[in-house]
C-alpha cells in the first residue's frame, strides 16, 4: 500500500493513492525552496504580507471543495470541516494583517551612547510535519507567519491527507508566492530525517504524538536543528462550582467531541467537585450517549468515523483495557467499524493505564474529587500540559487555580474559545513551542541584536 492514500474511514473504501518521492525528487525540493529563500527573504514585507493574504482569500473562495476533501480524508463532520476552512482562513490571515509588527525592530534601554535593537530576519527553509486531526489548521499556524517572516516550506502532511495536501500547495502557488516558497513532499519517513539533516534546512515543526515528536526531536538535536514540537494532551475540565449545571455539561461534552473527539486539546478528563459529581455524571452520559454518530456529510451528525479503523481499534482496546483493570463503563464503549460512540468512564484510579494515557477519541473520564486542592492535584498529575479548562462562580478561586495548573492555556468558564491571536501549545510531554498569536512568529526568526554607538 502506498504511504499516501485516500480511504474514506466512514466505508473502509480506498479513493485514491499518491507515490512516494523520489531521492532525486527530495533534493530538487530542498534546491527549490532554498532557491526561493534567497529571494523570498528580500521581499518587501508588504508584498509577502499581501500574497499571504491572498492565499487566505483563496480558503474562503474554495471553503466547500477544502471542505469535502478532509471529509473523505479523515472522517470530520461536515460542518466541522468548514469551521476549519474557515479558521485556516482566519489564522492566514492575522498573520498577513500583522506583518510590520512581527517583522519590526525592537528597540531595547540601554545605559551607554547610541543605540540598541533586536531586529527580526529570517532563518532560511524549514520543514513542517503535519498531523491529520486539523489538515488545514495545523498547516496555517505553522506555514503563514513563518512566510510572512521570509522563510520558506517544506511540508510533508500525513499519509492519509495527500488531497489536502495539494490543495494548500495549490493555494499558495496560485496566490502568487514563487516557486519553491511552499512545497508539497509526499515523502517517507526516512526522507524527512534526510531533510532534517540537510545544511540547507534550519529548523522543523512536527505537531503530532509523543512518539512521532521523539524521533523528529532526536534527528534535530543530531544535527543541532531548531526543532518544535506540539504533541498530545490529556487536558483536565475541573467543574467546581456553578449557577447553571446544564450549561456547564454541554460545555464538557463540547470540549470532549469536537473532532469527533480528536483534538490534542479537547478535554479528556472531567474532574468534579464531590457535591456536583453525581448531577453531572448523570447528565454528561445523557449528553454523550445521545451524541448523534453517522455519516459525517450529514447535517445531523455529532460524531463521524474515527480518522481511520486501527485508530477506532485502538480506541476500544483502550476502553476495554480500563474497564478490565476496574473501570466502570458508564455508557458507550461499542465500536462499530471505524465508529466509535460518545464513552464515559468512572471510577478509573491512578493504578489503571487510563489514568495516564491520552484517549484520541470519543470518551471521557469522570474523576470525583473533594475539594479545589484535590482537583488540582488530579488535574496535574499527568505526563502532559497542553491545555485545561477550569470552571468555577468564583473569581479568586478561578485565578488561584489557573495559576497552579500546569498547562500552557487555562480556559476559565469556556470551551472552543481558539482565536488566530492567542498562543497555542504546552509544557511537559505536550510540547516546546508556541503557534498562533505573536509568539508563533518568534520561533524560527533570527532576533539579531543589532547596537549602534553615536
Amino acid at each position: 500500500m502506498s504511504d499516501y492514500a485516500v480511504v474514506n474511514p466512514a466505508t473502509g473504501e480506498t479513493l485514491a493513492t499518491y507515490d512516494t518521492m523520489t531521492d532525486e525528487a527530495v533534493e530538487g525540493a530542498i534546491a527549490s525552496a532554498e532557491g526561493a529563500y534567497r529571494a523570498w527573504r528580500d521581499t518587501p514585507v508588504a508584498e509577502r504580507a499581501a500574497a499571504v493574504r491572498r492565499v487566505a482569500d483563496l480558503h474562503r473562495e474554495r471553503r466547500d471543495e477544502l471542505a469535502a476533501i478532509i471529509v473523505r480524508e479523515m472522517g470530520k463532520p461536515l460542518s466541522a470541516a468548514l469551521g476549519e476552512v474557515d479558521f485556516a482562513a482566519d489564522i492566514t490571515e492575522y498573520y498577513a494583517d500583522h506583518a510590520e509588527k512581527i517583522t519590526g525592530d525592537s528597540p531595547i534601554d540601554i545605559d551607554g551612547e547610541g543605540t540598541a535593537v533586536i531586529r527580526r530576519s529570517a532563518l532560511g527553509v524549514l520543514l513542517g510535519i503535519m498531523p491529520w486531526n486539523f489538515p488545514y489548521y495545523q498547516v496555517a499556524r505553522f506555514a503563514a507567519p513563518n512566510l510572512v517572516i521570509g522563510n520558506t516550506i517544506l511540508l510533508k502532511h500525513a499519509g492519509q491527507c495527500p488531497e489536502s495536501a495539494a490543495a494548500i500547495e495549490k493555494m499558495y502557488q496560485d496566490a502568487g508566492l514563487p516557486a519553491g516558497a511552499y512545497v508539497n513532499l509526499y515523502a517517507t519517513n526516512d526522507q524527512a530525517a534526510t531533510i532534517i539533516a540537510d545544511r540547507r534546512v534550519q529548523g522543523v515543526s512536527v505537531t503530532g504524538s509523543e512518539r512521532a515528536g521523539a524521533a523528529v526531536a532526536e534527528v534535530a538535536g543530531r544535527n543541532l536543528k531548531k526543532v518544535a514540537l506540539e504533541l498530545g494532551g490529556s487536558d483536565p475540565f475541573i467543574l467546581l462550582s456553578t449557577d447553571d449545571l446544564d450549561h456547564a455539561v454541554q460545555s464538557a461534552v463540547d470540549a470532549r467531541l469536537d473532532n469527533t473527539g480528536q483534538s490534542c486539546n479537547a478535554a479528556k478528563r472531567f474532574i468534579v467537585v464531590d457535591g456536583l459529581y453525581d448531577a453531572f455524571l448523570e447528565k454528561f452520559t445523557a449528553a454523550m450517549a445521545a451524541a448523534t454518530v453517522g455519516d459525517p456529510f450529514a447535517d445531523d451528525t455529532v460524531l463521524g468515523p474515527l480518522s481511520s479503523l486501527t485508530a477506532a481499534e485502538r480506541l476500544a482496546e483502550q476502553v476495554d483495557k480500563a474497564v478490565a483493570q476496574g473501570a466502570t463503563l458508564v455508557t458507550g464503549g461499542k465500536r462499530d467499524g471505524a465508529f466509535y460512540p460518545g464513552t464515559v468512564l468512572a471510577d478509573v484510579t491512578s493504578d489503571m493505564d487510563a489514568y495516564r494515557e491520552e484517549f484520541f477519541g470519543p470518551v471521557g473520564v469522570v474523576y470525583k474529587v473533594a475539594d479545589e486542592d484535590e482537583a488540582v492535584r488530579v488535574a496535574n498529575d499527568t505526563p502532559f500540559g497542553l491545555g485545561s479548562y477550569v470552571f468555577t462562580t468564583d473569581e479568586a478561586q478561578a485565578a488561584r487555580v489557573a495559576d497552579k495548573i500546569e498547562a500552557g492555556m487555562v480556559y476559565v468558564n469556556v470551551v472552543l474559545a481558539d482565536e488566530p491571536g492567542l498562543p497555542f501549545g504546552g509544557v511537559k510531554r505536550s510540547g516546546t513551542s508556541r503557534e498562533m498569536g505573536l509568539l508563533a512568529a518568534d520561533e524560527f526568526v533570527n532576533k539579531k541584536l543589532i547596537r549602534i554607538a553615536e
